[in-house]
């Protein structure tokens, strides 16, 4: 189970819905901050709060720890170029930058001036400098993590 993905997709979820965290911590009986706790990574529903989930939203647990993703949007992390920027920074946005400076390790420079335009503020050469060297698994993982949640959010859209 990758929880960086799980508390993606509950995010999503919970959005997709037209929840605010205050509203669907009232519906599952739990805190705002247990909501946003799962929401952030630092923590997973438990067996109770999951199954509270899945009836509320009317999807298995299955499916909340192990997102089903179709159809995709994309396939390989060089793809984020084709897509509309506005959708693309607004995913992005929710990616920890030190990931996202290790997925663009191994991406083209294309990709990469990309993603440094839609975000100036982010010092991606410090990040770097700071991460050191890498290993191509890394990059690897960093880049599906990102086309992963890219395409739970087109999911999420479509629906």
């Amino acid at each position: 189970m990758n929880t960086k993905l799980v508390s993606k997709h509950l995010q999503i979820l919970r959005k997709k819905h037209h929840y605010t965290q205050d509203d669907l911590a009232e519906q599952l009986n739990v805190s705002r901050q247990a909501v946003s706790k799962w929401e952030t990574g630092v923590s997973v529903p438990d067996l109770e709060s999951l199954l509270r989930i899945s009836k509320l939203y009317d999807i298995s647990i299955n499916d909340i720890l192990e997102p089903k993703i179709q159809p995709e949007r994309i396939s390989d992390f060089e793809q984020i170029v084709t897509l509309p920027k506005t959708g693309l920074k607004e995913v992005l946005k929710q990616i920890d930058t030190v990931l996202l400076a290790a997925a663009l390790m191994g991406a083209s420079p294309g990709v990469n001036l990309l993603v440094e335009n839609m975000f100036p503020e982010i010092d991606f050469a410090s990040i770097r400098k700071t991460i050191g060297r890498v290993r191509v698994e890394t990059v690897e993982d960093a880049q599906n993590q990102i086309v992963t949640l890219i395409n739970l959010w087109a999911q999420a859209e479509q629906q």
